[in-house]
């Protein structure tokens, strides 16, 4: 693996249905952006804004319980948001949770399109082909949410599962196997579940692939710790609730 690479794979043998993917597994800035520097303070670059806390951490263990390939993407969401369309308004955000970014701001089409080209799209061709390599591939996206953003209360949930209306096979019964274990479970919450155009949209919903979008608050996995005992939590439910889904 290159340090410049868009994303990285691992697992691309394992023999399960699953592909694990995490889109904001990172909050690296390529050199050629900026000089590397978006032009906010390292702790703002270390919170939620620009990357998924603890959620490579999860997903990889996730992906070894499960006996399946994981794909991440390796820049910040900052950059360039991968689990955004190419024509989303918020591909490139210039105001996140309270913080300007000052490299976005008045980004012309020429750089926007030089990130696509080099980091967006050479991730989804990745996760295309890892979701195509068997005929029946279950997607399950791995991302992590903040527990409060700026001037809101707090977000009670520990985890969300989300969904769209347009497929909620393995979401639904996932979310009741969740909460049945005792756990505060979000139902497209923190955030709703469809969005045109973005990662489970365009790989999971438009090739009718099962999917599930799995959200963990974000201080529970910020840790090793957390992260394995939140793999070991989550890898025996995916499975039972597949294996019951009959898909």
């Amino acid at each position: 693996m290159t340090q410049e690479a868009a994303f990285h794979t691992e697992g691309e043998t394992r023999g399960a249905r699953w592909l694990v993917t995490v889109d904001h597994a990172t909050n690296r800035v390529p050199d050629w952006v900026s000089g590397g520097d978006l032009g906010i303070a390292p702790e703002d670059m270390a919170r939620h804004i620009a990357w998924d806390v603890g959620a490579l951490g999860l997903g990889r263990r996730l992906a070894e319980r499960l006996d399946a390939p994981a794909i991440w993407s390796d820049f910040s969401r900052l950059v360039i948001d991968p689990n955004r369309g190419e024509d989303d308004p918020t591909l490139v955000m210039q105001l996140y949770d309270g913080t300007i970014i000052p490299a976005n701001r008045g980004i012309s089409d020429a750089a926007t399109e030089e990130r696509l080209a080099r980091l967006h799209r050479p991730y989804h061709d990745a996760l295309e082909r890892l979701a195509a390599a068997r005929p029946d591939r279950v997607i399950c996206a791995i991302h992590s949410f903040t527990p409060c953003l700026r001037g809101r209360p707090p977000r009670p949930w520990q985890v969300g599962v989300l969904h769209s209306h347009r497929d909620g096979r393995l979401a639904k019964p996932l979310i009741a196997a969740l909460a049945a274990e005792g756990l505060i479970v979000g139902d497209n919450e923190p955030y709703d579940g469809h969005l045109d155009g973005d990662s489970i949209d365009r790989h999971a919903l438009a090739p009718h692939r099962p999917n599930v979008l799995i959200e963990v608050r974000n201080d529970l996995i910020a840790a090793e710790d957390g992260q394995i005992a939140w793999a070991d939590r989550l890898a025996p439910v995916l499975r039972r609730v597949l294996a019951e889904s009959a898909l």
